[in-house]
């Protein structure tokens, strides 16, 4: 069966970029299909500065959300990276085959980097080095896909290329995965800024519509967005940003294509109302299975007990192999006692 590893890092509150984007498909679509690994990938949270507390508490949130999307715990295995020490483990063995400069040519580094130095910060050795742990996250369950945005896919890239080297090197260890981004709103942007991707970590919120936001919130946000000169409510991401942003959040939401809602809409008035309460009905049910499941949260924490058990035992083999073609030492077996 094919098996799926994807996660979400606990950097912000999920919004609906993140939904329409990859959650939803991971619910509606990649439980059923394959063998399916979502993870709250705790670890990567930490290569900025970031308040301790706050990560737990957007630790659990994820989870939760991930839960009230419909992913079946009964299906798919949710779970926390940290929990599962074979990330770790992995990530410092293809550390040894990753090189410099393939580090310093990723997007995301360079972007963040630069960010961190114009703020007059210093910039962690594991902002460079973070794509090798997401490597290793889909490395050790042996993952054939990694369904992500256009944004990761040079990270995927990536992990093809140390799967590749380390089989040549060392032996057949790993699987060499592929990236599978979403067919529809692969990339919602911002919309106050519709040139921009609507990220959960960002500083402003007036452009992000987030998944816990109240409905008359969600209006409010939508109906402010920015769009663009003219009155043509047309779908072209080039000349017309804002509402081409609009038309595909109204498309996912309601499905079909941006392209069909094309000049269907004599005003960007109407065209806001509509994509206003398309994704308050979007948001509707998820947001009543949230309140249920904050109000029992131990149904949660035994949801990631046993996810982590599960991951745990699919990850042990395959990292353990690993250590062994590189030529370490295994672990001498504690003696039994006798009975």
């Amino acid at each position: 069966m094919t098996r799926i590893f994807s996660g979400v890092k606990p950097t912000g509150h999920l919004t609906l970029g993140n939904y329409l984007g990859a959650v939803r498909q991971w619910a509606e679509v990649d439980q059923y299909r394959a063998d399916s690994l979502f993870s709250i990938v705790d670890l990567h949270a930490l290569t900025v500065e970031h308040d301790p507390g706050r990560v737990r508490r957007l630790s659990r949130q994820a989870a939760t959300l991930l839960l009230a999307s419909g992913i079946d715990p009964e299906r798919a295995t949710v779970f926390v990276q940290s929990h599962v020490d074979e990330h770790a483990r992995l990530s410092y063995l293809l550390e040894c085959v990753a090189t410099d400069g393939e580090m310093r040519r990723m997007i995301q580094y360079k972007e963040k980097a630069a960010r961190e130095r114009a703020r007059g910060g210093s910039v962690r050795l594991s902002l460079l080095t973070y794509p090798v742990l997401m490597a290793a996250d889909i490395l050790a369950y042996r993952a054939d896909e990694v369904p992500v945005g256009d944004d990761q896919t040079q990270h995927v890239e990536l992990t093809r290329d140390l799967a590749e080297r380390f089989n040549q090197r060392y032996g057949s260890t790993f699987v060499v995965p592929r990236a599978t981004p979403p067919k529809v709103a692969a990339r919602v942007m911002d919309l106050q800024d519709p040139t921009s991707k609507m990220g959960k970590s960002h500083e402003a919120g007036a452009g992000i519509v987030y998944l816990l936001d109240e409905p008359d919130v969600v209006r409010k946000k939508i109906l402010r967005a920015v769009t663009d000169s003219g009155s043509e409510a047309v779908f072209d991401r080039a000349a017309k940003p804002g509402v081409s942003n609009l038309l595909e959040i109204l498309a996912a939401c309601r499905g079909g294509s941006p392209e069909a809602l094309s000049g269907v809409y004599e005003s960007y008035g109407a065209l806001k109302a509509d994509a206003a309460e398309a994704v308050v009905e979007l948001l509707r049910p998820l947001q009543e299975r949230h309140k249920e499941l904050m109000a029992d949260p131990s149904y949660v924490e035994e949801v990631l007990r046993r996810g982590a058990e599960r991951a745990r035992e699919m990850a042990r083999p395959t990292v353990d192999g690993a250590y062994r073609a590189v030529g370490l030492l295994p672990a001498a077996s504690s003696p039994q006692p006798v009975m």
